[in-house]
């Protein structure tokens, strides 16, 4: 039996929108390969039982841009439980390092806050950090987030919806090829398909719209690193640095250690070994 007390690092991986804990599974062969743990977490309503709208795997996907999401119901504190208790159960390891993708750094940013003693080291990928505008969405509407591609992406009204809901198996050639530019661009095309079949439909409302309170002396206080990705299309450079540069104004005892990785919004996609090496300290 493996002892997993002698692995003194543990990294808790938690994916944005849409995405699940498999998509991490490339990274995790890495870092196993560099001796470093890891543990991918599914925040509710995403991965292989993510709820999904009744028509959408039904020829036509009837009623897709209408039908109120089965999410609508799930709240922020939903998605900062789940990323507690994987926290919890994973405390024996020496060291915790909380990595989060897009939009869970909404939940990630919480569930530290809320316990701090259970992180020792902060990793945002090119993901919301909330110190300086607590909202994801306030970012997302913010001047330096004006070239972000994907905005044609969202079918019906989130609010009607009470979920942000995507397409990922539209028929259409055009709107599979601008997913494909918004997140997947450097990932190889012969790759796509298989990349958009895992993703799921709905993000629930409240991951960009729920205000997520940090504070100095809790979040504030762990050691954080952001990995912007140089080009990015859907949170574009520009809006990375900016939540980055607010950060450490809100916190100037303990300002970001900021690394770049060459690409796209999706590195676990499209260069899982350098995105693990990047990772490591």
């Amino acid at each position: 039996m493996t002892d997993l007390s002698a692995t003194p690092t543990v990294f808790v991986l938690v994916h944005g929108a849409w995405h699940g804990s498999g998509q991490w599974a490339a990274t995790q062969r890495a870092l196993a390969g560099l001796g470093a743990a890891s543990v991918a977490v599914d925040l509710p309503g995403h991965g292989f039982d993510a709820p999904l709208p009744s028509g959408y795997l039904l020829p036509g996907q009837p009623g897709l841009p209408t039908e109120r999401s089965p999410l609508a119901t799930v709240t922020m504190d939903d998605c900062a439980e789940t990323v507690l208790d994987t926290l919890r159960q994973v405390r024996h390891h020496r060291r915790v390092v909380l990595v989060a993708h897009s939009a869970g750094g909404g939940p990630a940013s919480l569930a530290a806050e809320r316990a701090p003693r259970l992180v020792d080291a902060l990793v945002y990928l090119s993901a919301f950090v909330p110190a300086g505008r607590p909202r994801f969405s306030d970012y997302l509407g913010s001047p330096e987030n004006a070239t972000a591609r994907g905005q044609s992406l969202t079918l019906g009204d989130p609010a009607e919806l009470g979920a942000v809901r995507i397409n990922p198996l539209s028929p259409d050639p055009a709107y599979a090829e601008e997913l494909r530019q918004t997140y997947y661009h450097d990932t190889p095309p012969d790759r796509f398909d298989r990349w958009r079949s895992a993703l799921s439909t709905d993000l629930p409302l409240s991951v960009p719209a729920t205000p997520v309170p940090v504070t100095a002396p809790r979040w504030g206080r762990i050691p954080r690193t952001f990995l912007r990705c140089a080009d990015d299309r859907a949170l574009p450079p520009a809006v990375q640095d900016l939540m980055i540069a607010e950060a450490d104004r809100a916190v100037p005892g303990n300002p970001f250690t900021v690394r770049t990785l060459p690409g796209g919004h999706s590195p676990f996609a499209a260069r899982p070994r350098e995105l693990a090496a990047a990772l490591l300290p």
